[in-house]
């Protein structure tokens, strides 16, 4: 047990001093998608309350159904609104969060749901992907002290206009580390449909190895570089706020994979994984007016619009050349999104035209100082060209070496360095001495 802690977590107000264990558990949709997965989570809840904790559940929509209500919306405009968009997907959680307290009762528990806007969850107003500032905990303290389950309800919050918001796909995982951090919990445990974190998605590789651990540095990178597992904030908020996470099944009672500070792992691999971005899209702003901070205008216009960008490359014809191309990459959804405004931006740039390569994906190997050994990035290319795959991008960094490749060459190109780099079997055992302070 944490001993207590006092202090503000995610703007909230200060921790105060608790005598039992805390954990929070996070169901996503494939776990809560019938009535009897809805029973059996209720079951684990109650198991871990009876050995002595307070628990906190937080639940997503039943599998499919955001999906659903989108496609509703979608069938009424084309681009329909953000901010109704994100009133009709939070209702599906708003399902769930009440069947699973019924489920707990039924089973001779007590508990209490709660929605976003209840405790509250305050978010920003940035509809469909806001980001959560606080996490009220008078509520849920409330209920734990009188010896109920808090079940509260993933992916939604509330900005400070009252407006309801959604944290994005996967946002149920930020919801949960939230409150875990806000509490002071001693584990976040995210229950999905995966046995943990693998080296690479079994789906596509099935050579992928389960890690037992993995720092929150490179879980970061590969939840931000297409790893499906997490969602990138809450990886975020858990290494700020030094949550422990334990990613595991919701149908097996294995032990999963723990993501916890790197002076904590007794087991360390240099290389942790491959992560795959599908949906890419390579932008080229062709013939801009060459002139000091073109590339700062160009990201500082992006970033007003919310959408992110990578392999970000400038190049002038000529050394002496008053023109200049800019190209980057970033999902295609986003390019839909933020083309009206980009085309009308390229004015300013006095950009001559846009070229638009699509349906690329980037494949990314992350691990530690991948920069200063410049031969892993010249292995990578090398391997996927015998194959016959043409790698038209490169971006390096000290955790991860990201290529971007076509399509439908993106699960043979995962599998190719999956075995390159021999990430079924590479196991460094470090002694508790060697990652001791000298």
């Amino acid at each position: 047990m944490k001993p207590a802690v006092t202090g503000t977590l995610i703007g909230g107000p200060p921790i105060q001093a608790r005598r039992r264990p805390l954990i929070v558990k996070k169901f996503g949709g494939t776990s809560v998608a019938s009535i009897e997965r809805i029973r059996r989570i209720a079951r684990l809840a109650l198991e871990a309350q009876r050995a002595g904790n307070d628990v906190v559940v937080v639940v997503s929509a039943m599998g499919g159904e955001t999906d659903r209500l989108l496609k509703l919306a979608h069938q009424i405009l084309p681009v329909p609104d953000s901010r109704e968009m994100d009133v009709i997907a939070a209702t599906g959680e708003q399902v769930t969060v009440a069947l699973t307290a019924l489920a707990i009762q039924a089973e001779g528990g007590e508990a209490s749901s709660f929605l976003g806007h209840q405790l509250p969850v305050i978010t920003d107003s940035a509809f469909t992907r806001a980001r959560i500032q606080c996490v009220e905990q008078g509520p849920i303290r409330e209920v734990l002290a009188r010896g109920q389950i808090a079940v509260v309800a993933g992916f939604q919050g509330v900005d400070p206009s009252n407006n309801i918001t959604t944290l994005g796909r996967g946002g149920s995982d930020t919801t949960a580390v939230a409150i875990a951090a806000s509490l002071g919990a001693d584990i976040c445990e995210i229950y999905t449909d995966v046995e943990g974190v693998f080296t690479a998605d079994p789906r596509v590789c099935p050579s992928g190895l389960k890690l037992k651990s993995i720092p929150y540095e490179e879980m970061l990178e590969l939840a931000s570089l297409g790893a499906k597992v997490l969602q990138v904030r809450s990886v975020e908020i858990a290494m700020k706020y030094n949550v422990p996470i334990h990613v595991r099944s919701s149908f097996t009672e294995e032990e999963g994979t723990r993501i916890i500070s790197r002076d904590k792992m007794l087991e360390s691999r240099r290389l942790m994984g491959l992560a795959c971005e599908r949906g890419q899209v390579r932008v080229e702003l062709i013939g801009a007016e060459c002139r000091p901070g073109l590339v700062a205008e160009l990201t500082d216009f992006m970033a007003e619009l919310n959408v992110s960008v990578d392999m970000l490359c400038h190049s002038r014809g000529a050394l002496k050349s008053s023109r200049a191309d800019i190209s980057f990459t970033l999902p295609e959804a986003e390019l839909c999104r933020a083309r009206p405004a980009l085309e009308q931006f390229m004015g300013r740039l006095g950009a001559s035209g846009m070229q638009v390569s699509s349906d690329l994906a980037k494949v990314s190997l992350v691990g530690i100082g991948l920069r200063s050994d410049p031969g892993i990035a010249a292995r990578l290319c090398r391997s996927l060209t015998q194959q016959g795959i043409h790698v038209s991008g490169l971006s390096v960094n000290e955790l991860r070496i990201s290529c971007l490749v076509e399509g439908d060459a993106a699960d043979q190109a995962v599998c190719i360095l999956h075995e390159t780099f021999g990430l079924a079997g590479e196991t460094r055992v470090e002694t508790l001495a060697s990652l001791s302070p000298a």
